[in-house]
C-alpha cells in the first residue's frame, strides 16, 4: 500500500472512531455552530477514543477534557480570550460545559514559559500547535466542517496511535514526556513507551 493510501486508510479509521464517540461528536457539532476562527479539537479528546477502541474500552473512557483550540491574532489579551471562553461555555449543557477547555493558540506564547518553564515561539495557526505536543501520539486534531465533513490534522501521521506506541515528539523534546507517559500507561497499560 502506498504512503498516501495508508494514510487515507488510517484517517478513515480515525473518522469512524471519532463519529462513534458520543461525547466528542457532541462537542464537535456544538463548536462547529459557534463559527470560531481556525478551530480544532485536539489531544486527548481525539487520541484517547482510538486507544479505547483498540483496547476494547468504552469510547469515552479516560477522557478528562476536550481541548478546543482556535486562532485569533487580532487581540492577544486574556480579556478577549475570556469572551470566547464564556461564549463556548454558554453553548454547552452541564457537565460538558466544565470539560471543554478553550484556548486561543495565537496567545499561547504569552503564558507558556511562565507555566511550563520552556520557551514557546508564537504560532501561525491552530494546527501548528500539534507539531509542538509532547508526543507524536498526541498530535492529532479534528474539526467538523459545514456539511458534516471531518477534517483531520496529524503532522506526524497516525502510525504511533494505531500501533499503541508513545514516543517523544521527534522535533521538540520537552520536560513533560515522562509525566505524560506515566499518566497514560496508568489508564492504558497496553501502550508501548519509547524512551525519551
Amino acid at each position: 500500500m502506498s504512503g498516501a493510501a495508508h494514510r487515507a486508510t488510517q484517517e478513515a479509521r480515525l473518522e469512524a472512531i471519532v463519529r462513534a464517540t458520543p461525547g466528542l461528536m457532541s462537542v464537535l457539532e456544538t463548536v462547529r455552530a459557534l463559527d470560531l476562527p481556525d478551530w480544532l479539537i485536539f489531544s486527548g479528546a481525539v487520541y484517547q477514543p482510538v486507544l479505547n477502541h483498540l483496547t476494547g474500552r468504552d469510547p469515552d473512557y479516560g477522557i478528562r477534557d476536550y481541548d478546543l483550540a482556535y486562532f485569533d491574532a487580532s487581540d492577544l489579551s486574556y480579556e478577549a480570550e475570556d469572551v470566547v471562553i464564556r461564549k463556548v461555555a454558554a453553548a454547552f449543557p452541564a457537565p460538558l460545559r466544565d470539560l471543554v477547555e478553550t484556548r486561543n493558540q495565537a496567545r499561547v506564547h504569552v503564558w507558556f514559559k511562565g507555566k511550563f518553564g520552556e520557551p514557546y515561539a508564537p504560532l501561525s495557526c491552530s494546527a501548528e500547535a500539534l507539531e509542538r505536543f509532547v508526543s507524536a501520539t498526541f498530535a492529532v486534531g479534528v474539526r467538523v466542517e459545514t456539511g458534516g465533513r471531518l477534517t483531520i490534522i496529524a503532522p506526524f501521521g497516525l502510525d504511533d496511535l494505531f500501533t499503541l506506541r508513545m514516543r517523544p515528539n521527534p522535533n521538540r523534546r520537552t520536560n513533560g514526556f515522562a509525566r505524560a507517559a506515566a499518566s497514560l500507561t496508568a489508564r492504558w497499560p497496553e501502550l508501548k513507551i519509547e524512551p525519551d
